[in-house]
């Protein structure tokens, strides 16, 4: 940690003339381009147990069903029964079958009376989908799961909020680091964008940030910010504490691409590391520091779904400058 001298928020230097509105639109639009497979992320992998209750989750005006067995085998597929329509996350889990409240129907994970599985990946901190309806791409094998800490050596949590927005809008919040110091000072000082990125072989941002721990403690890192999706930007700390620690933050269509009022899941998984020697205190008592980490990771996103927020707004009736 590093201390520094007391400064008003109005003194620091304004970042507008940097925060090119070109800038951000042209990696928003090579981010957007990039394939997918058809591949959403739904949540964190913890979220379904094994034996426990299914969880019902909606990508795309689609409903959709996930569950586990005994074994921790994971199953998904559409959320509605194909006998009379019940809703499926409301159903049990029984020895790895899903039955359905409404009439007992089981569903073992395979094709039946018209209900098809969807292809499911669980990486180890987030649960993915593949709804090649909903993506129209060229479906792939497995999602691009970003390059993370090694997982026994790291504590991860992940944070969902909702906003009235689409995915695309979230990516543009996340590309534009130049805000960080400026809207979200409890968490961010003396902030710098070393090095935007320069086109499609180096589409990256390089920033240099000093995290606030109190008014006058905080720790400067260094960081990368680039978008390996149209709709995953990855933020990861590159020099000084906490190097290769990794933010996810994955945006998740909840309606239709014909849906006038559009609401979008942010998914965003904290993936902390740290060669500290004591940092093998943390990994044991995960379970407590997991919600301390949710709460951040929420303080930050209320502000910044109500910058997506707008943003859409603003779109939706032409209103958007640039």
């Amino acid at each position: 940690m590093r201390r520094r001298r007391r400064s008003d928020w109005a003194s620091q230097t304004p970042t507008w003339r940097e925060a090119r509105p070109a800038l951000i639109a042209d990696a928003l639009k090579r981010a957007t381009a990039r394939p997918c497979g058809n591949w959403y992320v739904v949540g964190a992998s913890r979220d379904v147990r094994a034996g426990g209750r299914p969880c019902g989750r909606t990508v795309g005006g689609v409903e959709i069903v996930l569950w586990r067995t005994e074994t921790g085998t994971l199953h998904a597929g559409p959320g509605i029964c194909p006998h009379l329509g019940a809703p499926l996350r409301d159903s049990r889990v029984v020895c790895g079958t899903l039955v359905c409240h409404w009439h007992g129907l089981a569903l073992d994970g395979g094709s039946f009376g018209g209900w098809s599985p969807y292809p499911v990946h669980d990486d180890g901190v987030l649960v993915w989908v593949r709804l090649d309806s909903v993506g129209g791409e060229e479906p792939s094998q497995r999602p691009m799961v970003p390059v993370r800490p090694k997982a026994g050596g790291s504590v991860d949590a992940v944070f969902t909020a909702v906003g009235r927005c689409e995915p695309q809008d979230v990516v543009a919040n996340r590309l534009d680091p130049w805000h960080g110091s400026w809207f979200h000072p409890y968490s961010f000082v003396d902030l710098t964008v070393k090095r935007p990125p320069v086109g499609e072989e180096d589409d990256v941002f390089v920033v240099d940030v000093s995290f606030r721990v109190t008014d006058r403690l905080v720790v400067p890192v260094q960081a990368e910010f680039s978008a390996p999706g149209p709709r995953t930007v990855i933020m990861r700390i590159t020099e000084g504490e906490g190097a290769t620690s990794v933010v996810e933050t994955h945006a998740t269509p909840l309606t239709g691409a014909s849906d006038g009022r559009p609401r979008t899941a942010v998914i965003e998984a904290v993936i902390a590391a740290s060669d500290r020697r004591g940092f093998a205190l943390a990994q044991t008592v995960a379970p407590v520091l997991r919600p301390l980490m949710r709460r951040t990771a929420g303080r930050l996103w209320r502000d910044d779904l109500a910058y997506a927020e707008r943003r859409w707004a603003l779109r939706s009736v032409g209103r958007f400058p640039g």
